[in-house]
């Protein structure tokens, strides 16, 4: 669908410039943009690249000269980026499954669907499932029994959503995420030399070896409202309460939620990141990309954790993190520095071994 340069200036509340009825189709890097599609140039460096496309329109940043770069029109936002959030959503050609439920898709006869569902190819929807109006269901995803899908939900090809876990509305869940898998709980009948290690930190060479014993998972997955789960994560259901993911919490791609976590609202979890069994997020935190945590961690609100770090204690609100074992951002970054230098100290220390320590001159 086209838009024209004053109709996407309106919707991202943005001023537009120049010949504002030039219709656009779609967005597009400056370098290869063409007549009919709006240049994203959100800085001087980008813009640079405006020559290499045939670009009429582009999306600036304030106070360029749109008409020194060669184009015939322009939009100005204050904070490119953010206005990227509504052009993408105008111009998402959607996800081309149809409208309405497909035949091959298999619907238990309990199930309860809302006005307006949309049900893809071999999809299958579980007894007493209940699915929310405008929810849409994408190619081989799987919805297990009794499991509830909120209003205007997004769930994409080949999810899978297992029995009795509640997902809210406008959830947008990505290829190949599970939702509810069992907890990765299993016990022993004395103590193991795990938790031999763990009281101990000594070697356990002579623990009797021992079977694990499985202990089933008897809760469930509860996701809140806005939240969106990125593809191939998983989300375990918990052994006794709910796993819990908050209000507008947005998770990437490969994250895994170990069972009985707890995560709050607006928080970012990024790829690759992984929570162990009964860990707790706050809210507003930001766990960075192949970032781990502990079980039974606690992590306060507002903390930021730095890719690849790995938390064994707990965390409090506000604090920025980094590194095996998590310390503080600002001492990790010393300490790194400190270490970069322990050549050099080598060095020097046998320099001043030589110097000191000179072999005795004969008579």
């Amino acid at each position: 669908m086209a838009y024209t340069i004053d109709q996407i200036a309106q919707a991202l509340g943005a001023k537009a410039v120049g010949a504002c009825d030039i219709e656009i189709d779609r967005a597009a890097e400056p370098a290869d943009a063409g007549p009919r599609d709006l240049a994203l140039a959100n800085k001087p460096a980008y813009a640079e690249d405006l020559p290499k496309g045939a670009a009429r329109a582009a999306m600036l940043w304030e106070g360029a000269d749109w008409q020194a770069l060669g184009l015939e029109a322009a939009i100005f936002v204050p904070r490119p980026r953010y206005a990227m959030a509504a052009l993408t959503a105008m111009m998402d050609p959607g996800d081309g499954w149809g409208d309405g439920i497909h035949p091959s898709a298999i619907i238990d006869p309990t199930a309860e669907l809302g006005a307006d569902v949309q049900i893809g190819p071999l999809a299958v929807i579980g007894a007493r499932a209940r699915i929310g109006a405008n929810s849409r269901i994408g190619p081989h995803v799987s919805i297990g029994a009794d499991a509830v899908i909120g209003a205007d939900c997004k769930i994409r090809e080949g999810a899978r959503i297992t029995a009795r876990v509640h997902v809210g509305a406008r959830v947008i869940i990505h290829p190949g995420a599970v939702l509810g898998g069992d907890g990765f709980s299993f016990v022993t009948a004395e103590l193991s030399a795990v938790e031999k290690v763990r009281e101990t930190l000594g070697d356990q060479s002579e623990t009797r070896a021992q079977s694990y014993s499985r202990i089933h998972s008897l809760g469930s997955v509860r996701i809140g409202d806005d939240v969106e789960i990125g593809a191939n994560t998983v989300i375990d259901r918990g052994t006794i309460r709910d796993t819990v993911i908050g209000d507008r919490t947005k998770l990437d791609a490969v994250v895994m939620i170990g069972h009985n976590c707890i995560v709050g609202t607006d928080t970012l979890i990024c790829g690759m990141a992984g929570l162990a069994g009964s860990v707790t997020v706050g809210n507003h935190v930001v766990l960075g990309g192949r970032s781990a945590v502990a079980d039974n961690t606690f992590i306060g609100d507002r903390a930021i954790i730095g890719g690849g770090s790995g938390v064994i204690s707990n965390v409090p609100a506000g604090r920025a993190m980094m590194g095996y074992p998590a310390v503080k951002m600002d001492v990790h970054v010393e300490m790194y520095k400190r270490m970069r230098r322990l050549g050099r100290l080598f060095a020097d220390v046998a320099e001043i071994k030589k110097a000191v320590f000179k072999p005795k001159q004969s008579d």
